[in-house]
């Protein structure tokens, strides 16, 4: 049976191409509903106040970079959203006095404009977020080598072979309003995916890359950072792949409800726990890495309720 034309963006695949069943049962679901669906592999856990869920997230890096000595480098993937986090993480290492000499960093996206990544200057650059929210706070005494801290460049090849001799203990990220962990977004619906999306076996093999923005992913950009002018939001940009997630030895994703909506991580959450994996809700894909775990800032689930607001 043909799949279903997306209601949101007819030459793309995404989650409204999915069989309504899956998306009604979504719906239905209630926080409650949320927390059972726990499972081997997949961890849900939720946090009481903001306070409590930033706190949570940064001290993954702490502990991630607490591991790394000489004979063990040891690094964390984070993203450029949330970041709450970012000065957090700052005020830890240097209250903590943490020395980062043998610790690591992997930034998960950046722009790419005219051919190569945006530099530091660019209002939107996510290298200038991550080293004015933290790096750039820490005391010099604890800083992380700058050739520890990896950004995707146009070249992906040095950021690719970065994640070969280090062990990345966990990824970070948030939930896009396509349904994407970075900037994993489903893809056009042309060539030999017109009728189908990628299988997930195939998605799974592409690295960091040069990837074009889904419509959604430029709409929910420009609401979060733009205040919905679209036309300042580029089409592309460099993202961490698959391939690279699958090193990470668990992969953390923070619902803050920001960024996803009630509705999106329900149908993300039912998925992943029932191993429902499908390319065109590429965080679904995350049903069969070995250790998942997402994190729910309860006031932020909200109801997929319809009414007048």
């Amino acid at each position: 049976m043909a799949r279903k034309i997306s209601m949101l963006a007819p030459d793309w695949w995404d989650y409204t191409t999915l069989d309504d069943e899956i998306l009604n049962d979504a719906a239905e679901l209630t926080a409650e509903d949320l927390q059972a669906m726990s499972r081997e592999g997949f961890q849900v856990k939720f946090y009481d106040t903001v306070e409590d869920f930033y706190l949570a997230e940064a001290l993954e890096y702490i502990d991630a970079w607490k591991q790394a000595t000489a004979d063990n480098p040891v690094g964390m993937c984070g993203p450029a959203g949330p970041v709450e986090q970012l000065p957090l993480v700052a005020r830890l290492v240097n209250e903590f006095g943490i020395d980062l000499t043998n610790a690591h960093f992997w930034a998960m996206d950046e722009w790419y404009i005219d051919g190569k990544e945006v530099d530091e200057t660019y209002s939107l650059s996510f290298a200038k977020v991550d080293l004015d929210g933290c790096f750039n706070k820490i005391d010099k005494k604890f800083k992380m080598p700058k050739e520890n801290i990896h950004f995707p460049k146009a070249n992906v090849d040095e950021y690719i072979n970065s994640w070969n001799n280090v062990r990345c203990t966990v990824m970070q990220g948030g939930q896009g309003e396509i349904k994407h962990w970075a900037f994993n977004d489903p893809l056009r619906r042309e060539g030999k995916y017109k009728d189908a999306p990628p299988s997930p076996d195939e998605y799974r093999k592409l690295t960091t890359r040069i990837v074009e923005l889904h419509p959604v992913t430029l709409m929910q950009n420009a609401r979060t950072s733009g205040g919905g002018a679209v036309a300042s939001v580029p089409v592309k940009a460099l993202t961490v792949g698959p391939d690279e997630t699958w090193k990470s030895e668990k992969v953390s994703i923070w619902h803050g409800g920001m960024h996803d909506n009630p509705y999106g991580i329900r149908l993300t959450t039912l998925m992943i726990s029932k191993k429902i994996a499908d390319s065109s809700v590429p965080m679904s894909l995350l049903a069969d890495h070995p250790n998942v775990q997402f994190n729910f800032y309860r006031p932020a689930i909200g109801t997929c309720k319809v009414k007048v607001n």
